[in-house]
């Protein structure tokens, strides 16, 4: 993948702690910025998928009484007895 220069302006301490950082993880700082950034992307979907998921089970017997289950009786969202 072709790579882009992109320049960030940071106060002293902020830069001392990315090369103190990256040098403990052995790598460059642009490579260390590039992780921070790629995980703080996935985290964001990983975000996204949580609320998701709690919004499901928040709504679950809501969704089991409208959208019933083939072999399900009275959308009661509970298998037959």
């Amino acid at each position: 993948m072709a790579k882009t220069q992109l320049n960030v302006r940071v106060d002293e301490a902020t830069a001392e702690t990315a090369r103190e950082r990256a040098l403990s993880r052995g790598v460059s700082v642009n490579r260390y910025i590039e992780e921070l950034v790629e995980r703080d992307a996935g985290e964001v979907g990983h975000t996204f998928v949580e609320a998701a998921s709690d919004f499901m089970k928040s709504y679950e017997s809501v969704f089991a009484e409208e959208f019933p289950e083939p072999g399900r009786r009275g959308g009661e969202g509970r298998p037959r007895t």
